[in-house]
C-alpha cells in the first residue's frame, strides 16, 4: 500500500509540475479532459493517496536525526 500511495504522489508532483512549468495536464490530455470521468477518478486517487501519506510525517517509525 505505501509503494502504491507513492507513486500515486510522484504521478501527481509530476502533473503539476508539468501544469507550473508548460500550463499542461498530463492526466487530463491522457484522459479526455479535467471533467472526464477517468481524469476525476485519477485526480480523486491522487488526493487519497497524498492523505494516506501523512502518515510518513507523523508515523512512529520516523527517524530522527
Amino acid at each position: 500500500m505505501d509503494t502504491a500511495a507513492l507513486i500515486l504522489v510522484i504521478i501527481g508532483a509530476l502533473n503539476w509540475g508539468l501544469v507550473a512549468l508548460f500550463q499542461f495536464d498530463l492526466v487530463a490530455n491522457l484522459f479526455g479532459g479535467t471533467d472526464a470521468f477517468l481524469s476525476r477518478i485519477v485526480y480523486g486517487l491522487v488526493a487519497l493517496a497524498g492523505l494516506y501519506c501523512i502518515k510518513f510525517l507523523v508515523g512512529k517509525e520516523r527517524v530522527r536525526d
